[in-house]
């Protein structure tokens, strides 16, 4: 039986070999990383140094990354323990960062977005000076999980500080698809996942500014600068740390892959003259690709992909199994209909001509049948 085609980076990238080894000798270690003796200095320098290559992806010092046990969790962790009165969000966040400012009790703002999921900068401002009397975090998703659109963070991140306002941006799709640099960025808080650049699931991080302010948000031992208590995930920094490395290395790969995602939408809007591609008119991860079939539910796509050996996903895949519109598209202004009939195809290491092809044919058979 013919291997299916994998096509859903943006949901979880697949583990790297060299990530297996380091997962696998790390777990053959014994030792807490707290205990003073032989074993536990052994554990705790295997997780430095997954640390300091965690914090080279994005350009932090290793001593100001704090890790969680997952993308969300930092997510949550930045928007309800910076002591923030005031906090900013884009319309086109993930879910996690969504909720999570929901939920911090504090008063929310939504920065709305044009047309093609570009935050609006004049709008920041205003919200701004209106809350000039409250401190304010300002959290922008650095590149959309659904529409691989990037924000103009460093643009951000001088507007907000001009007013004093400290800013977060989620860079977990980001990271590895583009260079990130916080220090040139300007930012205080980034947020990242292991398992989106073929590291491990169940790892996260948050890289700060030295200055920036972050409470306990689990209470214990003092881990992870005293913000993140609980024995440290060894195993997992380390092979956070050895995704990164391969990600860094890789960056230029992504010349290559965005051929692929601009051959395969090259096709479908040469097949259907109607197909809508969401932020197809501004700067994008060259990986992700969201297609709009008119007519055809997103479920019945992913469906008929994956019965033609194909796996893609319709929006993001941590709100996998809710059958309900997309905030991203709603936001960008597309219809009901439109949102309810979107793909997601995200591209990455592995991937080859060949399975580029592959979804191109699934997409086609699909068109062929939906306009008899």
């Amino acid at each position: 039986m013919k291997k299916p085609v994998y096509l859903d980076y943006n949901a979880t990238a697949p583990i790297r070999e060299t990530v297996i080894t380091s997962v696998c000798q790390a777990m053959s270690e014994v030792g807490n990383p707290s205990s003073v003796h032989a074993f536990g200095r052994r554990a705790k320098s295997i997780a430095d140094e997954g640390r300091e290559k965690v914090a080279a992806l994005v350009g932090a010092r290793a001593r100001d990354i704090v890790f969680t046990a997952s993308g969300t969790e930092a997510n949550n962790a930045v928007l309800r323990s910076t002591g923030a009165d005031h906090i900013i969000i884009s319309a086109t966040e993930h879910e996690s960062a969504v909720a999570a400012a929901k939920a911090s009790g504090k008063e929310v703002s939504v920065l709305p977005v044009s047309a093609d999921g570009i935050v609006n900068l004049e709008k920041l401002e205003q919200l701004l000076v209106e809350h000039s009397n409250q401190s304010t975090l300002v959290s922008v998703i650095f590149a959309n999980n659904e529409t691989g659109v990037i924000q103009p963070i460093s643009e951000i991140a001088t507007v907000a500080m001009k007013h004093g306002a400290r800013v977060h941006t989620d860079a977990v799709q980001a990271a590895g698809k583009i260079p990130l640099d916080m220090q040139k960025l300007g930012v205080q808080y980034m947020t990242l996942s292991a398992h989106k650049i073929g590291g491990p699931q169940g790892v996260g991080a948050i890289a700060m500014h030295p200055t920036a302010p972050l409470d306990a948000f689990i209470v214990g031992g003092g881990q992870e600068l005293g913000r993140r208590s609980g024995t440290e995930n060894v195993a997992g920094i380390a092979g956070f740390g050895e995704a990164a490395v391969a990600a860094f290395t890789q960056l230029s790969q992504m010349n290559a892959i965005a051929t692929y995602r601009n051959k395969l939408e090259t096709a479908v809007r040469s097949l259907c003259n109607t197909v809508i591609i969401p932020g197809s008119n501004t700067e994008r991860l060259g990986n992700t690709s969201c297609i709009i079939m008119p007519g055809v539910k997103g479920e019945t796509q992913v469906m008929h992909f994956d019965l033609n050996g194909v796996c893609i996903s319709s929006g993001s895949a941590c709100s996998s199994g809710k059958v309900k519109n997309s905030h991203v598209l709603t936001a960008m202004g597309f219809s009901d209909d439109e949102a309810q009939n979107s793909i997601r195809i995200s591209l990455g290491y592995k991937t080859t001509e060949e399975d580029v092809d592959a979804a191109i044919n699934a997409w086609e058979s699909l068109y062929n049948r939906a306009s008899r």
